[in-house]
C-alpha cells in the first residue's frame, strides 16, 4: 500500500480569539442538518468542534462507493468537512471542490456520473493510510477545516425499520437508510434498528464526547441522522455518561417524507423510547416549527427529559426551511452561557 509521508497534519487554528469561547462542543448528525449545525458552531466554538457523523447511508455516490470499494459511506463525513471550511477565498473554493458532482456529456453515461468529488478525495486517502480517522485529519488539513470530523463507527452501518402502511396491512420491514429517508410517503415508521448490533463506536468519538462541554443533536433527519446515535450501544453510552450538557436543536420542518404526523412532542419521545435515561440539558426550537396547540405537550415531552425550550428565530427569511447560521449561532451561544 503507498502511504503519505510526512507527520499526521495538526488541526487549524481557530478563527475566534480564545476570550471568544472556551466551549468544547461535539456535534452529532448527519447530511444538511450537521452541516447547518458545524456553520452556527464555528462562529462560537471554532477552538474545539468535532462532528461525529453517521456511516449508514447506503444511496447514491456513498452508497456506489461503499458498495464498489467495501468503504464507509462518505457523503455526509464530506459535507460535515464542508461546513467547516473558513469564509475565505481558499475555504469557499475548497467547499465547492468537495461538493463538486461530475456530470458527463450530453449523450453518454459515464462512470463518474453523480460521484461528489469530495467522496472521491475521502476515499483515495483512506485508501493511501488505511485508517478512515487518519484520512479525514488529511482531508481536514488541506481544506484549513476549523475542527475535526469522525465518523460514529470505523465499521459500515445498515440502518431497518418497520413501515406501517395506512391501509392497515400488516407492518413491513425495511432495510435501507435511502429507502426510510422516504417511508413517511407509504406510513409510519417505527422500530428502527442498526446493524451490525455489534459494532463499536470509534474510540475517537468517544473520547470527543467525554471531553466536551456541550453535545449537540440534530437537526437533521430524525431517523436516519439523528437517531442512529442512539442506536449504536457505545455511543449512547458516551452520550448519556458524559459530564457534557446536552443540546437538541429541532427541525424547521417537522413532517417531513421520514416523520409523517409526527408533532414535536413525538420527536423527542422517540429520542427518549431509544435511550432511557437520557437527560438533556437544552431544546432549541424555532417558534414557527411548533404551534400554539402543541407547545404544551411539547413542554412535558422536553420536560421529561429534563430540558429547557429556547424558543428562537433560527430559520432564513428567505429560505424558511433552512438555518440561518448566524442566528442560530445566537441561540447556541445564549443556551451555552446559561
Amino acid at each position: 500500500m503507498t502511504q503519505l509521508t510526512g507527520p499526521l497534519p495538526t488541526f487549524s487554528q481557530p478563527v475566534l480569539p480564545v476570550s471568544r469561547s472556551s466551549f468544547r462542543v461535539t456535534a452529532l448528525g448527519g447530511g444538511h442538518g450537521l452541516s447547518a449545525t458545524l456553520k452556527a458552531l464555528r462562529i462560537v466554538a471554532a477552538e474545539h468542534l468535532t462532528a461525529v457523523c453517521t456511516v449508514a447511508d447506503d444511496g447514491g455516490s456513498s452508497g456506489r462507493l461503499r458498495k464498489d470499494m467495501d468503504v464507509l459511506p462518505p457523503g455526509d463525513l464530506r459535507m460535515a468537512l464542508t461546513a467547516l471550511c473558513d469564509d475565505t477565498d481558499w475555504g469557499r473554493t475548497w467547499a465547492d471542490v468537495m461538493q463538486h458532482r461530475f456530470r458527463s456529456k450530453e449523450g453518454v453515461s459515464g462512470t463518474l456520473d453523480d460521484h461528489a468529488m469530495g467522496n472521491l478525495l475521502i476515499v483515495a486517502l483512506w485508501e493511501l493510510l488505511g485508517d478512515p480517522v487518519d484520512g479525514l485529519r488529511w482531508a481536514g488539513a488541506l481544506l484549513g477545516a476549523r475542527g475535526q470530523v469522525l465518523p460514529m463507527s470505523r465499521t459500515p452501518l445498515t440502518l431497518s425499520g418497520l413501515v406501517q402502511p395506512r391501509g392497515g396491512e400488516e407492518p413491513v420491514r425495511v432495510t435501507s437508510q435511502a429507502e426510510l429517508a422516504r417511508a413517511g410517503n407509504r406510513g409510519a415508521l417505527s422500530d428502527v434498528r442498526l446493524h451490525p448490533e455489534e459494532a463499536e463506536p470509534s474510540v475517537e468519538a468517544v473520547t470527543a464526547i467525554e471531553l466536551s462541554d456541550w453535545v449537540v443533536l440534530g437537526p437533521g433527519s430524525w431517523y436516519t441522522s439523528v437517531l442512529p446515535h442512539l442506536l449504536l450501544p457505545g455511543l449512547r453510552s458516551a452520550v448519556a455518561e458524559t459530564e457534557a450538557k446536552r443540546c437538541i436543536v429541532m427541525n424547521l420542518k417537522l413532517d417531513t417524507d421520514e416523520t409523517f404526523g409526527m408533532s414535536p412532542a413525538d420527536h423527542l419521545d422517540v429520542l427518549a423510547r431509544c435511550a432511557p435515561g437520557l437527560r438533556i440539558d437544552a431544546v432549541i426550537a424555532d417558534p414557527r416549527s411548533v404551534a400554539e396547540s402543541e407547545r404544551e405537550s411539547f413542554q412535558a415531552a422536553a420536560a421529561r427529559l429534563g430540558a429547557e425550550i429556547t424558543y428562537a428565530k433560527v430559520r432564513r427569511e428567505s429560505q424558511p426551511e433552512v438555518h440561518d447560521p448566524l442566528r442560530l449561532a445566537i441561540a447556541f451561544s445564549e443556551v451555552f452561557h446559561g
